[in-house]
């Protein structure tokens, strides 16, 4: 296996009470780089004999709820900065999500307008009054296993919340917000999508969510070519973040060092 498809979740330590970076970073220097290799060695170096036996019962049962696809019990052993590490294994059932307001807070007047949807292969978008269901969201995002969103975790997703009463997420989170910040890139979405080269068709290039809030104005006075613009705009908002999942994904795994000590397994 060539190293840059190693699945980092595979090699991750942090998902066991106690263990943060800097010990998972031990273990792969004495060559435990894998939770196979955790689970074959006899000895575990830095753990007593108890420890390491508890820790293996933990990894069995980890391994296990990942070969039949539950990507929900690692919500919880994982912190939410590290829900990145599952991406490539989930990859194929994630889900990019971003939502237009009107520009209001929840609770003052503020409405969820538009909700993009991209599954990496196909955009769905959900308008308020025509489409936009809160039973129908939550059977989409169930339906998934890991969840995109830039800047969602303290934007969108609780703004969702607040809106839509019972709305629940239980599944893991990727807020590429965060890993930017943590790869030290600077600014907002667009920002970070010129980084990477990323281009917006001309109909929406230098729009921001202000415009997204006037054209749903413009809509609801009964402009339809506003609504087509504010759905392309959107569109390019949600779509956009697959593709910064895959690259900042792969920035983020060369940054733990992983690369160093595995040799491709």
């Amino acid at each position: 296996m060539l190293l840059y498809n190693i699945r980092v979740i595979r090699h991750t330590f942090t998902v066991l009470d106690g263990i943060g970076e800097k010990t998972e970073k031990r273990l792969w220097q004495r060559g435990v780089v894998s939770w196979d290799d955790f689970l074959d060695s006899p000895y575990i170096p830095l753990f007593s004999t108890q420890r390491a036996v508890f820790y293996r019962e933990l990894l069995t049962g980890l391994q296990y709820e990942l070969a039949r696809g539950n990507s929900g019990v690692f919500k919880d052993h994982l912190r939410a900065s590290e829900h990145w590490r599952l991406f490539d294994e989930f990859r194929r059932s994630a889900l990019c999500l971003d939502i237009e307001t009107n520009g209001y807070a929840p609770g003052r007047g503020g409405e969820v307008t538009v909700v993009g949807l991209y599954n990496g292969d196909s955009y769905e978008v959900l308008v308020k009054g025509e489409n936009l269901d809160v039973e129908y969201l939550m059977e989409r995002l169930s339906a998934c296993k890991i969840l995109i969103t830039f800047f969602g975790a303290s934007f969108d997703i609780p703004y969702l919340k607040k809106s839509f009463p019972g709305l629940e997420i239980k599944i893991p989170h990727f807020d590429l917000c965060h890993a930017a910040k943590r790869l030290r890139l600077k600014g907002g979405l667009k920002r970070i999508e010129q980084y990477f080269g990323i281009e917006r068709p001309e109909a929406v290039c230098g729009m921001d969510g202000y415009d997204a809030v006037i054209l749903w104005r413009r809509w609801l006075r009964g402009s339809s070519t506003a609504l087509d613009l504010l759905i392309k705009y959107n569109r390019e908002d949600t779509v956009n973040l697959f593709y910064l999942a895959e690259r900042l994904y792969h920035d983020l795994k060369a940054s733990t060092g992983i690369y160093e000590y595995c040799n491709g397994s």
